[in-house]
């Protein structure tokens, strides 16, 4: 990673990065050579990346003739815009934001018993709770749909929050974004290490 001020290596980190978000996107090779990225609800169990499909389409075409694929997730934050410094060039904008990109290759679950929990891991993760009705191996639904399992092979993630900069800096801007007070202006301040 070339800014290694925001990359983030911590595994729990890495894993609260996923957990803040629902859909990721999928890229596979497909037939005619180019990429195809799909998005897919997921949920993170045990290290491994889990999503569910239909039993037929393009991705599965994909992954049966070559297993090889990258997954990425980001989360959007605050935009550093004009208004923050009127006389800051128009390239120098910029958006907080935390990210992860994992390489590795995804399978058809078979097991039955891993499908199922990653089904009702799935829903857990997006219901926000554990008080379903759960799934099980017998329901229609789940014998109709595939799971998808991505075993990580590599797994890299950054945190971009202006850490480079000089700490006055980073507080000017922090102080602007929890006045400003727009979507993701105070998960970035607080992602900042400001307690405003």
């Amino acid at each position: 990673m070339r800014r290694k001020h925001s990359e983030v290596t911590d595994p729990k980190e890495i894993e609260r990065i996923l957990s803040m978000t629902n859909i990721g996107r999928m890229a596979t090779i497909g037939r005619d050579g180019y990429p195809y990225i799909t998005p897919v609800n997921f949920v993170e169990l045990d290290g491994n990346i889990y999503f569910h499909c239909a039993p037929r389409g393009e991705k599965l075409d994909n992954l049966k003739q070559n297993p090889r694929v990258c997954f990425e997730v980001d989360v959007p934050l605050a935009y550093l815009d004009r208004a923050l410094d009127p006389n800051r060039p128009a390239c120098q904008l910029h958006q907080y934001y935390h990210c992860v990109i994992i390489r590795g290759k995804a399978s058809v679950v078979e097991d039955k018993k891993l499908k199922v929990a990653a089904l009702n891991a799935l829903v857990a993760k997006h219901e926000g709770h554990d008080e379903f009705e759960p799934v099980n191996e017998d329901m229609p639904d789940c014998k109709a749909c595939h799971v998808i399992e991505i075993k990580p092979e590599s797994v890299s993630a950054k945190s971009d929050f202006s850490q480079n900069q000089p700490e006055e800096k980073r507080r000017a801007i922090a102080e602007y974004l929890f006045k400003r007070n727009q979507p993701g202006d105070r998960e970035a301040v607080k992602a900042m290490g400001f307690s405003l």
